[in-house]
Order: C-alpha cells, then structure tokens, then sequence
C-alpha cells in the first residue's frame, strides 16, 4: 500500500503522459471528425524560407479523405512545387477578401516552381477543388526581367472554385481546361497579371466568372519589390487579359483590366469557342479591347462595356476577324481612345450596336472611319457618334447592313460602298455620303 501511495502520483502522471501522447497521435482524426486540418499540424512553418509544399500537400491528403478545409494561417508560406487539391477539399486562407497592396499581411502563398516553363504543373492544381482567401506572390520574378512561369491555377473537374484570391505578379493566372470541366467559379480575384489572365477551354456547362479586377499596380508596391513603369509597359505589350475558348453559356460580369494587349480574346480550340453573356466589362490602356477570331454561331452578348484602346500602333476597341462566322451584339456599351479605331469588323456573321456611345477616333489618321465594316452583315441603331470624322464605312463586300436611328454632335457621316445592301435611315445629318 504504502508503495502505491507513494506511486500514486507517478502513475498519475504517467497516464496523462500516455493520454496527451494518444491524442497527438490521433490529432489527424481527431481533425477529420470537425473537417478542419490546419498545415501548421502537419509540419508548415510560414516564415519564407522552409518549402512548406510537403506540409500543405500533406494536410491536403489528411482532408481528402472525408472531405473538408485546409487552413492557413496568417504568415508567408513558400512552395517550391505544385500542390493537388482534389474533389471535396477547400484550401482557405485567412483573407476574407482581395487584399490591397501593401503592407504584406494576411495569408501569403510565396510560389518558386516551374520558372521559365510555362508548361509545368501549376502552383495549383484544381480537381473539383477549390482555393479562396490568400495572395499569390512570386518573389524570383522581377519588374525588369520578367521571366514565364506556369499557370497559378489550373481547374478540371467539376465545380472548382478560386475565390478571394490576390495576384501580385503571375505570369498565367486562371485557366480551364485541357480536361474537361463545368460550372467554374472564380470571384473577387484581384492583381497583377502579366501574359495571360484567365483562360477558359473544355467547359460544357455554364462558367462563372465575377468581380474580377487585373490591373499593374499591384505589383507596383514596395512591400513586393514592384514598379510601375516597367509593369505598365510590360502588360500593354504583352498581356491577354481573359481568353475564352470553349465554353457553353458562360456568364462574366463586372471584370475589367488596365492595362493590356487585348482585353478580352475569342479563340477556338480543337474543343470548339465560346458563347456567353458578358456584363458590366472594361478594358483601359488597351491596345486592342475585344478580338474575335471565332464565336459560336448563338453568339457573344456584351452589356454596358467601357473600352479604350490608345497603346500600340494600331489601337482598336473592337476586332471581329475573318476566320469569325457566329453573331458579336454589343448593347449600351461606350467606347472612347483615342483609338485609331473603334471597330474593324471583317467577319462573316453578324455584329450589331445598339444604343452605344462612340467617340475619340481617328488617331494619327482623321479620315480613319470609327466602324469600318468590310464584310458581313451589321446593325447600328440608336447610337450617339461624338466626333466630325467618319462614323460608319459600309465596304463593297458587306451582306446587308441597318444604319438606323443614330445621331452625332457632328452629325453621322456614313460611307456606303455597299450600295442597296444597306439600309440607311433617321440618322442625324449630314447622313450618307
């Protein structure tokens, strides 16, 4: 007895011992029944010089499991690889928003993988994920030698979703695609982007694309050794900003870009291109503000866009090209430069304005006509042309045109070459010459 008594609180303390050891060799299950698993658990360190890529991949798998969040915490976190986050699993951050540039705070992702080969694993890798609340810098890049890296995410699957997300200085931020995919979700993602912005391909199934800001001076700040010059300079020569290829009935809204080389981009891949709803869209400091190169035959609609186009040697707002045989309808939209155009449509299809505004062109070329249609069939009605140049040009080759219902501070000078293919009405004098 008087063994046990004196035992009495080593054993004591050796229980609780072997109960506190339990329970941090159970720590992942005891994780898995709230969903929860933060990477500090499974070895991360945040402090910007440890590669934490095993640690966050290895909280990553704990969570796919069953399903569940990812957490991490406040702090820079460095990952020199690419990181797989499957179906059921949010790796969340502790921004509840696009960050603002400075200071550094909040949830950093300092991404080191893949320079100089843009066809490398992304930094992350999305099936049927989704990543939200954290800011994406890459620290090896530099203002004035900037180098490609590979896409910051990439989604397949269904239902990814990027979200919350600050960009200081991707070279490829967001894509779809080559896999197939449906209904993305990417919002309220804000930065710098430098050579693609967002890439949809191989979505069959209405994609979401909202709130989205691309704009150089995120990478302009101190805190992430930015400049301005030399990221304006970058981005307008190179940069295209989102990039639409197949995709069935996307809906973008509220997305905008300073400053670029093309602002949105239509292209088709072996997977076919796009049709979509397209709201509440800009693009500033452009070169080229919307570029067709194909569009499904339902067609591109796009409400209240602003554009400008002034950079490069041929800034045009819009650019509907030969190889574009669907429909381009662009409703309430102003378009402003000075731009050497505001729109060159050489396109089979069909593109119609309506109730626009249209002003600034003729750019080291005063007899350059604002909409210069050489093929195709057109529509403009109800617009207001703000300038004593030529509005509208009707080339030899168009199908049929309705130039109706327009009026100018000026006047609306129409150039018909297409003779009575063309219907020409109740526009403001001077009207057709």
């Amino acid at each position: 007895m008087k063994w046990i008594e004196c035992a009495g609180p080593m054993l004591i303390s050796l229980i609780m011992i072997l109960a506190f050891s339990a329970r941090g060799s159970g720590a992942e299950d005891t994780q898995a029944r709230d969903g929860v698993f933060s990477v500090m658990a499974f070895g991360a360190k945040g402090d910007g010089a440890t590669d934490d890529t095993a640690s966050i991949q290895r909280a990553i798998d704990a969570a796919a499991k069953l399903g569940g969040i990812v957490t991490i915490p406040a702090g820079k976190f460095l990952v020199a690889g690419s990181l797989a986050v499957p179906a059921g699993v949010t790796v969340r951050g502790i921004n509840t928003r696009p960050l603002y540039i400075e200071p550094a705070v909040g949830t950093i992702i300092l991404a080191t993988g893949g320079r100089d080969n843009e066809d490398a694993p992304a930094l992350f890798e999305l099936r049927s994920g989704a990543v939200e609340g954290l800011t994406v810098y890459y620290p090896e890049q530099k203002p004035t030698d900037i180098h490609p890296y590979p896409w910051t995410f990439r989604c397949a699957g269904g239902d990814d979703t990027v979200q919350d997300v600050t960009l200081i200085n991707s070279y490829n931020g967001i894509r779809t695609g080559p896999e197939g995919n449906v209904r993305h979700l990417i919002r309220n993602v804000f930065g710098t982007v430098l050579r693609r912005g967002i890439f949809v391909d191989v979505c069959s199934d209405i994609g979401r694309i909202e709130n989205i800001q691309f704009h150089c001076h995120y990478w302009s700040a101190a805190a992430f050794g930015g400049a301005w010059d030399p990221v304006y300079q970058y981005m307008w020569k190179n940069l295209e900003a989102f990039i639409f290829a197949r995709t069935d009935w996307e809906y973008v809204t509220n997305t905008f870009v300073f400053p670029t080389r093309i602002g949105y981009h239509f292209i088709e891949t072996k997977a076919g291109a796009c049709n979509g709803q397209f709201s509440g869209i800009g693009s500033d400091a452009s070169e080229y503000c919307v570029v067709v190169d194909a569009i499904q035959y339902m067609g591109l609609l796009i409400t209240n866009g602003q554009f400008v186009s002034f950079n490069g040697d041929n800034p045009v707002e819009i650019v509907v090209n030969p190889t574009c045989r669907g429909s381009v309808r662009l409703t309430n939209c102003a378009f402003w430069g000075p731009a050497k155009q505001i729109a060159v449509l050489k396109g089979e299809g069909f593109v119609s304005f309506e109730n626009c505004f249209i002003s600034d062109w003729g750019k080291d070329d005063p007899k350059a006509p604002g909409l210069d249609v050489e093929a195709g069939r057109i529509q403009v009605r109800g617009c207001s042309f703000k300038s004593d140049r030529p509005a509208v040009r009707l080339g030899a080759k168009v199908a049929h045109a309705i130039i109706t219902d327009n009026n100018g501070d000026h006047g609306v000078w129409i150039m018909n070459q297409a003779g009575e293919r063309a219907l020409i009405a109740n526009n403001e004098p001077p009207g057709e010459e």
